[in-house]
């Protein structure tokens, strides 16, 4: 499209001047003239095309003269509008003010037509360099809004209620949560019926970070619960979800899972650990002891290899607490991690907490920790209390 300039001079020869210099320009198309004697005539102009991206105006004119019309283009706050101001030789109080008005640059009189096109091609540049960066700014304004409405959905997959409608739901408190490093993130927790008296659950953290790492978030969680609720074992759970991610896997993205079947009646787990962190189980006594368990091979790494399965038992007052590597690798401003050290720590001072309190707990401890520190990591916990 031709650069639009709107030539503003009370000396009416500088019309045929300038259509005779850049005839040629303006028969490609590059460039489209406007004329207007004062101030008041190319304010009128700028209205009728709000496109125009120079003006080359002289200063001395009558009714509205240069200076005033650059404070009024100024006020229109358009910052791809370029003003090129003229003066007569040896008018730099003039040319001084223009310049620190905010003019582009100058032109003297009589003017130097050759001098004034590369001024001209300056403006067009600058012009185009600041409405790519517009351009730029509108998308990355529009890919907030989506990354926010991203969060929102993926937000809505975890569950956010804690109370489950099964005849022994009195017998365990549960609680979660995850705080993600970016708008979305590649962590995830969750729990769900099996039967009338065992529930599935698991927490699992993504490869990656960003939008990549939630698509792929969303499509293991999808998995794990439709796969979970087949009624399978925790070993044959894993080892399904992870040939069907394996055969639709991109970029070589993979996901740590802790998958396990919780029996609300007799407290028992069937688990299976899919190359995550390993949970830990805060006794009723206040003993912290960190589950010693085989550790598989991440999910969507490799197809058809077999998953081992463990077990363990909770009894009255235990709670099981389960993270991602956000928790204990969250760094201060020196780069020291929280550690696997310093959570044992905490969770032994929480004997007898209700999930909730566990999970909030250690929230709080991690963020003193960093001490506002950026998060580098998804921050995820999952704890099931037997009451």
């Amino acid at each position: 499209m031709a650069v639009k300039i709107l030539s503003v001079d009370d000396e009416t020869d500088l019309e045929l001047l300038l259509t005779q210099f850049f005839r040629r320009q303006i028969r490609k198309g590059d460039y489209e003239f406007f004329f207007a004697h004062n101030g008041l005539e190319a304010l009128q102009i700028l209205l009728k095309h709000p496109d125009i991206a120079i003006i080359l105006s002289d200063i001395n004119m009558p009714e509205m003269d240069g200076l005033t019309l650059l404070a009024k283009v100024n006020e229109m706050r358009i910052p791809s509008l370029k003003c090129i101001m003229v003066s007569a030789y040896g008018d730099m109080d003039n040319i001084r003010h223009a310049m620190n008005g905010g003019a582009f640059d100058f032109a003297t009189k009589p003017i130097d037509l050759d001098d004034l096109q590369l001024t001209i091609e300056k403006a067009v540049e600058q012009i185009e360099y600041i409405k790519r960066a517009q351009k730029e700014h509108a998308q990355l304004v529009d890919i907030r809004s989506d990354l926010s409405v991203a969060r929102e959905i993926q937000q809505g997959i975890l569950p956010r209620s804690f109370t489950l409608n099964l005849a022994d739901a009195g017998s365990v408190d549960i609680y979660a949560s995850m705080v993600a490093a970016k708008d979305v993130g590649g962590d995830f927790y969750d729990f769900f019926p099996i039967d009338d008296h065992r529930i599935g659950f698991a927490i699992a953290d993504v490869s990656g970070k960003g939008v990549p790492a939630a698509i792929f978030m969303a499509v293991s969680h999808t998995l794990i619960k439709a796969t979970g609720q087949r009624d399978l074992s925790s070993c044959e759970c894993m080892r399904t979800v992870n040939d069907i991610l394996c055969g639709e896997s991109v970029g070589s993205m993979f996901v740590t899972v802790f998958y396990g079947i919780y029996d609300l009646t007799s407290g028992s787990i069937d688990f299976t650990n899919a190359g995550h962190n390993p949970p830990y189980i805060l006794h009723a006594d206040g003993t912290v002891e960190r589950l010693k368990s085989a550790c598989n091979l991440v999910l969507g790494a490799m197809e058809g290899i077999p998953y081992t399965s463990g077990a363990l038992q909770l009894d009255p007052g235990d709670a099981f607490v389960m993270y991602t590597d956000g928790v204990t690798e969250a760094e201060d401003k020196n780069h020291a991690q929280f550690g696997d050290d310093r959570l044992e720590t905490e969770l032994a001072g929480l004997k007898g907490a209700s999930s909730r309190q566990i999970v909030d707990t250690i929230n709080a401890k991690v963020r003193d920790f960093v001490a506002g520190a950026p998060q580098s990591d998804d921050i995820t916990q999952l704890v099931i209390r037997r009451k």
